[in-house]
């Protein structure tokens, strides 16, 4: 073997080194990410086993439901089906007796933009007592909403208000923090839009195990909210 031959063959075996090296890589971080949602996926949906309900007559009594923001409009202007579908079970909810008091729970992080403000307006336009709805500000993920149910409105049980697919993980959350909660199931929404939703959620279920694993905190707080007893 000529010296030309031997620096062909090391690097033909460098190469070969290195593309089995990106393989092996590609595949143990596809695994992971593979095993992380399907486990988180299997864990949070087993906890909202018993606990997710859709019918008024058949989901129990809470004093305190937590109605979980979201954008009144779509991208382009339209009505967010998910908001009008929240608006819509949260009514339902308290006309049923199912619950007595109200925290509203979403983002208000622009001066345009008040997920809490709106949601309030358009219950109070379909009927629903103003004294007894609570607002939560500044809570960017349903892990905040949660956290602050429990540190600000020292609530130990409560029936989450959203679509199921978002309860599920709601309600997980909850019991992580030692929340007993239970959730009311709003409409939920098919087609292309619902399945974008639901495969970012699949992610939002991983994040959940992460924060819990790092101690997140909530990112904003607050002075103690009293809801009467």
């Amino acid at each position: 073997m000529n010296f030309f031959t031997y620096l062909m063959t090391a690097y033909y075996l460098k190469s070969m080194t290195a593309k089995k090296i990106r393989i092996v890589t590609l595949l143990s971080i596809s695994f992971i990410i593979f095993a992380a949602l399907f486990f988180s996926n299997k864990i949070i949906v087993h906890s909202a086993t018993h606990k997710l309900f859709s019918d008024t007559a058949l989901i129990p009594y809470n004093r305190v439901g937590i109605l979980l923001g979201t954008s009144p409009t779509g991208k382009k202007g339209f009505i967010n089906p998910y908001y009008q579908y929240r608006i819509e079970a949260a009514v339902k909810l308290i006309k049923a007796g199912k619950i007595k008091y109200l925290i509203i729970s979403g983002d208000n992080s622009r001066n345009s933009y008040n997920e809490p403000e709106s949601m309030r307006e358009d219950l109070i336009l379909a009927g629903v007592d103003s004294s007894i709805i609570y607002l939560d500000y500044a809570d960017f993920r349903t892990f905040d909403s949660m956290v602050k149910l429990k540190e600000i409105f020292g609530q130990d049980s409560v029936a989450i208000i959203s679509q199921q697919f978002h309860n599920v993980r709601a309600i997980y959350t909850a019991q992580r923090l030692g929340i007993a909660g239970i959730a009311f199931n709003a409409t939920g929404i098919s087609g292309r839009l619902g399945l974008r939703i639901q495969a970012r959620e699949k992610f939002a279920r991983v994040k959940t195990f992460v924060d819990f694993w790092f101690g997140k905190k909530a990112k904003f707080l607050g002075p103690h909210i009293v809801i009467p007893a």
